[in-house]
């Protein structure tokens, strides 16, 4: 092989490389049953062998158990997954509840808009949720009842590819189960 083989299989091997994503999934709960409920919707079944439990987006029957009279969703801007000082008030109310209600859980539904590759938006989805999660279990809920889970691009609140449809879909809400 000569050195300009050698280069383009190095540059390969760099952009390859580039293309993982590094978003951080929940690591399985210890002492799960064995449908797989608390682990993040994966149990390990055997050698090389997995299954997924469906995640339930939940209905207006399941959010009924949640704190009443509180907003449900927090919106982000472009391309960020900072939660905005304006809603700490709404986490803060969810946490208290869920701190009250230990037997309560909430599943946090990360959504972004269409623009950006479709593994970047569940990317994006999922650090949303996360730091909607952080925020609710530094106030007080526990981790045990807040699920992170993304939609990406996949579920949005408003068709269309203006800015203010763009905004309404980079969201997370608050489905309680």
């Amino acid at each position: 092989m000569n050195f300009k083989h050698y280069m383009m299989v190095a540059a390969m091997t760099v952009v390859l490389a580039g293309c993982g994503s590094s978003v951080k999934m929940d690591p399985p709960i210890e002492g799960a049953g064995a449908n797989g409920a608390g682990t993040g919707g994966a149990t390990t079944q055997g050698a090389g062998e997995s299954t997924v439990t469906p995640v339930q987006a939940g209905g207006m029957e399941s959010d009924a158990q949640g704190p009443s009279g509180v907003g449900r969703v927090i919106y982000f801007g472009y391309d960020s997954f900072s939660v905005n000082p304006e809603y700490q008030g709404l986490v803060d109310q969810h946490a208290r509840f869920l701190q009250a209600n230990r037997g309560r859980f909430v599943s946090l539904e990360g959504n972004t808009d269409e623009r950006g590759s479709r593994e970047y938006n569940l990317a994006l989805g999922q650090k949303r949720a996360e730091a909607v999660r952080r925020a609710l279990t530094l106030v007080g809920a526990s981790d045990a009842q807040v699920e992170a889970v993304s939609f990406g691009e996949e579920k949005p609140a408003v068709m269309g590819s203006s800015e203010d449809a763009y905004s309404q879909n980079r969201r997370v809400e608050l489905r309680y189960r």
